[in-house]
């Protein structure tokens, strides 16, 4: 059976998700861990960005958080909303654009992770991005905010396969880098899901277009933005215990920002 030629795998959350869901404890042990070792006050209102079907959003709510999940992928948040109508969780759900957003109230903390950020392909989206989060969190919160630093000798071929099993439903993921330009700051990754349940096959297959950072372009980006400093930087182990330094060989990158006290 071919692979659909013009599909987009985040209209198919329940097997995106199911890709990443190993991660998902851990994540969440790190963001708490995270708001008790560098927050300032209690945490509980959090918004996760770019949050899809929701993974994150779920366990949090189910640890007690106040949870808005944040989207533009309407069938990703319908999933959603039936996953925490399933678990008999609430969360406010808002259909909006990472790039430009603004929320009725602050947020303690704000997470965004797996390279979401790097979708803002533009200069621009970017910096707006890390604008309307500063504007939506209180002093003193933070931003958790992980995705691949590319460094200049980074190899531009990259192939990875893995698989994530639930119940009768089995989910290949094979991810491929098909087009790099560091003139452009710009490559395109090919996500190949092969899905099967039961006997059920479906194959997707996706191009999406990511934004390149090295480390002294994201603290350039981040300098015009003056309301939100590193606080400490890990990689994707997520071992709030052992820091990394921000230096060139930096790759896997989880950065914890704060919103200044005076911000």
């Amino acid at each position: 059976m071919p692979y659909s030629d013009a599909v987009d795998c985040y209209d198919y959350p329940q097997y995106w998700d199911l890709s990443f869901r190993d991660e998902t404890p851990m994540e969440c042990d790190f963001f708490e861990a995270a708001f008790k070792q560098f927050g300032e006050g209690e945490f509980h209102r959090v918004l996760d960005i770019g949050c899809g079907g929701g993974r994150n959003v779920v366990e949090m709510a189910a640890r007690g958080f106040d949870v808005l999940g944040l989207d533009n992928n309407e069938k990703s948040l319908k999933y959603l909303a039936k996953r925490l109508k399933r678990r008999e969780l609430e969360a406010e759900i808002l259909t909006a654009d990472m790039a430009n957003f603004e929320l009725e109230e602050t947020i303690d903390a704000a997470l965004c992770t797996f390279n979401t950020f790097r979708h803002l392909v533009s200069e621009n989206d970017a910096l707006s991005h890390l604008r309307s989060v500063a504007n939506a969190l209180r002093p003193g919160g933070l931003y958790i905010l992980g995705f691949h630093i590319i460094p200049l000798d980074a190899d531009p071929e990259c192939h990875e396969r893995w698989t994530a099993k639930h119940g009768q439903t089995k989910v290949t993921t094979t991810l491929k880098v098909v087009r790099f330009s560091r003139a452009e700051r710009r490559e395109v990754l090919r996500f190949n899901l092969h899905v099967k349940k039961g006997d059920e096959v479906l194959r997707l297959k996706t191009e999406y277009p990511y934004r390149l950072y090295t480390g002294d372009e994201f603290r350039k980006l981040l300098s015009k933005v003056p309301e939100l400093e590193i606080r400490e930087v890990y990689d994707f182990w997520y071992e709030i215990d052992y820091p990394v330094p921000f230096d060139h060989e930096l790759s896997d990158a989880v950065f914890v920002l704060q919103k200044k006290a005076d911000a």
